[in-house]
């Protein structure tokens, strides 16, 4: 069994709150019916009062079915409901002209002022509920206007002055312009709520989005330099046993060693939780470089740094280290630690830079910018770098310094007692 009030629970905020509008608008018909045809009771006999009540609840349920249908109309889920406009502008005038007839032919005296009220509020409410079903401004305003102007011709049956009809014209003008107002507003904050569940949602994506970026770009950091050292030790231990060379196994004992260490890199990666240590990446590249045949040479001192700046820094020194094996042709790399004006900056050069022609490649091409990665990825190299970095107010520069080097410099600003506390240490 369903709980009180179950319905209202599982409606989303947009739903409650165009629920409340429609129903908003439905009490305007209410209102109708209690203040000019409920109070036409203590003005007149009961069979007149009847006959302008059944009047006015008519015309109040035709203004509730046009305001729903062109709520509905807004939100794209029905036609405009031009022939209900037309059908509610027809009621409104049966209904005001009856009022006019009852006004003229019934007693004198307070018949003609209900008979009024009936006349001249049942046109305000019709131009307030029209202008739900038309778009633009200027049709708004016609809209409001020609029930204004037909209050105005109306009243000439009446015999009435023409100041006392330009009066009632401007009272049916404010007042139609008032719920009008009020309507269109109505119909605006529930098109805001829902762009802002449609915002919200779209938000909701692209976190979704980003986060499947994020883990491309780490898996592809992670599994990028570790396939490339396998492809290097498992090509050398080939070598080695075709030789007879007791050292393949060696080799192939570290190419299970860094699968092995790729598999719970990997894993962490899952969880969301690896972090890239910088002394341990400077150690990981001197070793992978050495045994590329690549002279490598690592100086700096790492002991001080926040664990972020660490990370962020540990990813450079991954990504260098990755497409000097991959990219370039380098016999030295040099990776530099130092401290600088509250930085840390972080060094790799290489002579892995080719001379270049018209027709070859680039010395960022060949360099260990990663830069074979930056056309399109958004993931890796420089503009994997630059993200990273991006995150501690880190800058990366990366081109050529001097004939046949390469330079990436990686910066870091460092707040200021650990700033100090790493000078201290690198003194």
């Amino acid at each position: 069994m369903r709980r009180p009030g179950g319905w209202w629970r599982t409606k989303s905020t947009p739903e409650k709150v165009e629920t409340y509008t429609r129903w908003s608008f439905h009490f305007f018909g209410v209102i109708e019916v209690f203040a000019l045809g409920v109070s036409a009771y203590g003005r007149t006999g009961a069979g007149l009062a009847t006959v302008l009540c059944l009047l006015v609840v008519a015309h109040a349920a035709v203004c509730m079915l046009v305001s729903s249908r062109a709520l509905d109309w807004t939100r794209g889920r029905r036609p405009q409901p031009v022939r209900l406009m037309w059908t509610l502008v027809v009621v409104s005038a049966v209904v005001s002209a009856t009022a006019v007839v009852i006004a003229e032919r019934g007693p004198a005296g307070e018949v003609e002022t209900a008979a009024g009220s009936v006349y001249g509020g049942v046109l305000c409410f019709a131009a307030g509920v029209i202008t739900l079903g038309v778009s633009g401004r200027r049709r708004m305003v016609a809209v409001v206007g020609g029930f204004a102007v037909g209050a105005g011709l109306l009243t000439f049956p009446l015999e009435m002055p023409v100041l006392a009809s330009v009066v009632l014209a401007g009272l049916v003008m404010v007042t139609g312009g008032f719920l009008a107002i009020t309507s269109i507003f109505s119909l605006w904050l529930l098109n805001a709520v829902y762009a802002l569940d449609d915002a919200k949602e779209t938000r909701a994506r692209l976190a979704v989005a980003e986060e499947r970026l994020r883990f491309g770009r780490d898996l592809h950091d992670v599994m990028g330099r570790n396939l490339a050292v396998i492809a290097l030790k498992s090509e050398l231990a080939v070598q080695l046993s075709r030789r007879g060379r007791p050292e393949a196994v060696e080799q192939m004992i570290e190419v299970q060693r860094i699968a092995q260490e790729s598999q719970r890199e990997v894993r962490d990666v899952v969880r969301g939780y690896r972090e890239a240590a910088l002394e341990v990446e400077l150690a990981g590249a001197r070793g992978v470089l050495t045994a590329a045949g690549i002279t490598a040479q690592v100086t700096g001192e790492t002991a001080g740094l926040p664990a972020e700046v660490q990370s962020a820094l540990g990813w450079v020194v991954r990504e260098a280290t990755t497409n000097v094996l991959r990219h370039g042709d380098a016999k030295k790399v040099a990776v530099t630690v130092r401290m600088s004006g509250g930085r840390v900056v972080l060094t790799v050069e290489n002579d892995g830079v080719a001379e270049t022609t018209g027709d070859g490649p680039s010395a960022e091409t060949a360099g260990t910018a990663g830069t074979a990665h930056t056309g399109g990825s958004g993931g890796s190299g420089l503009a994997g770098l630059r993200e990273r970095l991006s995150a501690v107010d880190g800058t990366l520069e990366a081109g050529p310094a001097g004939r046949g080097v390469f330079r990436l410099t990686a910066a870091v600003p460092l707040p200021d007692a650990t700033a100090g506390a790493a000078l201290e240490v690198a003194s």
